[in-house]
């Protein structure tokens, strides 16, 4: 296959298909979640496999407060959910969003007067909601981390106010087994008897769930608020360099040393230290003592938390298999190419121009490459003297699926060097090298200073005019100029940047061709 200059395409990922037909139809998919605690409306736009928020807004309404005494719903959670739907279906309107996703979980689900709130939503709003069983809910929690974790393997766990699921991920993106429980801390604030009786009730139900589950999982994917607040608490007590909620990690014991810190801990001193609401915070006492009981009797090796549940689920259940199927990584790399680089499709020639540097280069590692050359000069609007700095930002903050942290530092780290060759005067946070080796570090400044020098030898096309050759026993970079275009483009800005490359390389810069 070849792309539309003549060049054999990225291998496995394919033609790009973020403004394609079947994508181009995904744009603008709102969703409204219907929850036991909050109400959410989110709009998705840009590359779909890869989507940004293009709204997002939430009310925490409380409809499952107090449940458990009158099995209906709050009443003034109620008269606020209708006043925030009025709300959304007319921000809906007026972005155009279609499709536009209505759905609701176990507080309307649950509730006597669930269907009457509905009736009054669609005579309201014109929202007609779909009521999701728990089945249901966490098949569409488990598509929302397959969206970010494409071929995720392990199982999710996504809580909400009044309910608990679990959902099996076969690591080939299918869900398997699924259950659901009434583990919402909603729920069990209306268990009588205290403390030592919720903690009952929470051991004795999630035996029954874990029952349910033959196979530990290694991985355990946490979705939903008060997990989120969990371990936000847990970076806080880590002092940990990144702000990312999103493919966070953390072992076993570190959750329990938190959970410990939680229940030593002012709920008003962590709302500060977090900035969750109150209306979080009052849940996470009792959303930590499920999370140790999970913990225990399931025992994952590793606990991460994924920002995407339901609402994307619901996206990944418009998406075609093909689309499922691409790299949310280089997708979104490509979007953002597309839409704010200064030349569409520099980035495929910069990649095949330095790609002889990295000879035996692991998939896992050649994907960076290439989203780093398709990202190397999204930010060139940015003012130069802070180039550097945007470019790092944006890769580590970016809502980007498919990035564990060390690598948005590792991209993070090449791009800032694209644009400057060392880290003074970036702001640039030292401590976040504690999450690559001294090895990654090296590794992304030499993709850094390669991209600097690939972007300034050519405007397009370098291969055209020149082929880089590394012979690492010899401890050689060659540079063999090709054209007479070439030997013209290299000029001494182009050499210095060539010979930094080589020093970065600890390797001795050669340049044939020159005459």
């Amino acid at each position: 296959m070849t792309m539309e200059d003549g060049h054999p395409d990225w291998g496995p990922f394919g033609v790009p298909l973020f403004d394609g037909p079947e994508a181009r139809s995904l744009a603008r998919v709102g969703v409204i979640d219907i929850g036991s605690n909050s109400v959410r409306f989110v709009v998705f736009d840009g590359a779909a496999r890869s989507p940004a928020y293009y709204f997002n807004e939430k009310i925490l309404c409380g409809l499952g407060a107090g449940f458990a005494e009158t099995g209906r719903l709050n009443a003034e959670g109620r008269v606020r959910a209708l006043a925030a739907l009025k709300r959304f279906a007319a921000l809906a309107r007026s972005m155009q969003v279609h499709p536009m996703l209505t759905v609701a979980t176990a507080a309307v689900r649950d509730a006597e007067d669930g269907p009457e709130f509905r009736a009054d939503v669609l005579r309201d709003t014109g929202l007609e909601i779909q009521i999701l069983d728990g089945e249901e809910e966490a098949r569409l929690s488990a598509q929302g981390v397959l969206l970010g974790w494409p071929g995720a393997q392990g199982l999710i766990c996504d809580i909400g106010g009044s309910s608990m699921e679990l959902a099996v991920l076969k690591g080939d993106g299918v869900v398997g087994e699924r259950r659901t429980s009434n583990l919402g801390p909603l729920k069990l604030m209306g268990i009588k008897g205290g403390k030592k009786a919720i903690r009952a009730h929470i051991r004795e139900r999630i035996a029954e769930l874990v029952d349910g589950f033959p196979e530990r999982p290694k991985r355990l994917f946490l979705v939903g608020g008060s997990w989120r607040a969990i371990a936000r608490v847990d970076m806080i007590r880590r002092d940990y360099p990144l702000k990312v909620l999103h493919e966070y990690r953390m072992t076993p014991k570190a959750i329990m040393n938190t959970i410990k810190h939680i229940g030593a801990t002012d709920v008003e001193a962590l709302r500060a230290q977090t900035g969750n609401s109150v209306e979080r915070m009052r849940l996470v006492p009792l959303a930590a003592l499920v999370l140790k009981e999970l913990v225990r009797q399931l025992k994952p090796k590793e606990v991460a938390i994924s920002s995407y549940g339901i609402r994307e689920g619901l996206l990944y259940d418009q998406m075609s298999d093909a689309l499922r199927q691409r790299d949310p990584l280089i997708e979104a790399a490509r979007h953002a190419e597309a839409s704010s680089a200064r030349q569409r499709g520099f980035g495929r020639a910069l990649y095949r121009f330095i790609e002889p540097l990295f000879p035996g280069a692991r998939p896992d590692k050649k994907r960076l490459i290439r989203a780093a050359c398709l990202l190397h000069d999204v930010s060139w609007r940015a003012h130069p003297d802070y180039r550097a700095e945007v470019c790092f930002d944006n890769a580590t903050r970016a809502n980007l699926g498919g990035l564990t942290h060390g690598e948005r530092v590792y991209l993070g780290l090449a791009l800032l060097h694209r644009y400057k060759s060392n880290r003074a005067g970036t702001g640039f946070d030292a401590n976040l090298l504690e999450l690559l080796s001294e090895k990654k570090v090296r590794e992304a400044e030499i993709l850094g200073r390669a991209m600097r020098f690939g972007a300034m030898f050519a405007l397009e096309n370098p291969v055209d005019h020149g082929k880089l050759r590394l012979r690492p026993k010899r401890r050689e970079l060659i540079l063999t100029l090709t054209s007479d275009e070439g030997r013209s483009l290299f000029g001494e800005v182009s050499e210095a940047r060539f010979k930094a490359l080589a020093q970065a390389m600890d390797v001795e810069p050669i340049v044939k061709g020159l005459h």
